[in-house]
């Protein structure tokens, strides 16, 4: 309290302090607010690396849930979030879905022929990208499984490019052939 000065009082509720930041005053609304403070910074948001980013041919993003219709909201969600960050669409596509039938006892201990049958369908819906770079991936990821709804499940399934190793890049048939033509001259 002895670091706060008043400033302005424009009204009994509404004063406007300035504590001490080190040297310098801060401003601080009412609110508990601080308006700037030099010595409170915050790292950059974005990094700068001499790293190559990764390079994906596809992602298969799978959805599944019990309710078609929030599929359907989902799915329309996702392609449009897609077409914003202009990612290719490869395409959409609605997998078979699963139905698990339970058939229990009416009642626990007598009348055998009285059954009940419980239901549960799973839905799916399948998105499929093509030709992405990983901070575009990893954005368009994180934006649409944060927007989830409720009751939805999530799967994710990257196809990545890598560069062929340098052992593999000449046939294997070269390598024997020209080992047996040493052989062969010996």
């Amino acid at each position: 309290e002895a670091n706060r000065i008043p400033a302005l009082n424009y009204a009994s509720h509404n004063m406007i302090t300035v504590p001490l930041c080190g040297k310098r005053p801060a401003l601080m609304l009412s609110t508990g607010i601080y308006m700037r403070c030099p010595h409170y910074s915050t790292a950059p948001l974005v990094a700068i690396t001499d790293e190559p980013d990764a390079l994906y041919r596809k992602i298969s993003v799978l959805v599944k849930g019990h309710d078609k219709a929030v599929l359907d909201s989902y799915e329309y969600f996702a392609t449009l979030a897609a077409k914003e960050l202009n990612i290719t669409v490869n395409k959409v596509y609605e997998p078979v879905k699963k139905i698990d039938r339970m058939t229990l006892l009416k009642s626990v201990h007598i009348f055998k022929k009285h059954r009940v049958q419980y239901e549960m369908r799973t839905y799916y819906r399948c998105i499929e990208l093509k030709h992405l770079t990983g901070s575009s991936a990893n954005v368009y990821l994180e934006y649409i499984q944060r927007n989830l709804p409720e009751g939805v499940a999530m799967e994710v399934t990257k196809t990545l490019i890598e560069k062929l190793p340098e052992h593999i890049k000449e046939p294997i048939w070269r390598i024997h052939s020209s080992e047996n033509e040493g052989k062969a001259d010996s």
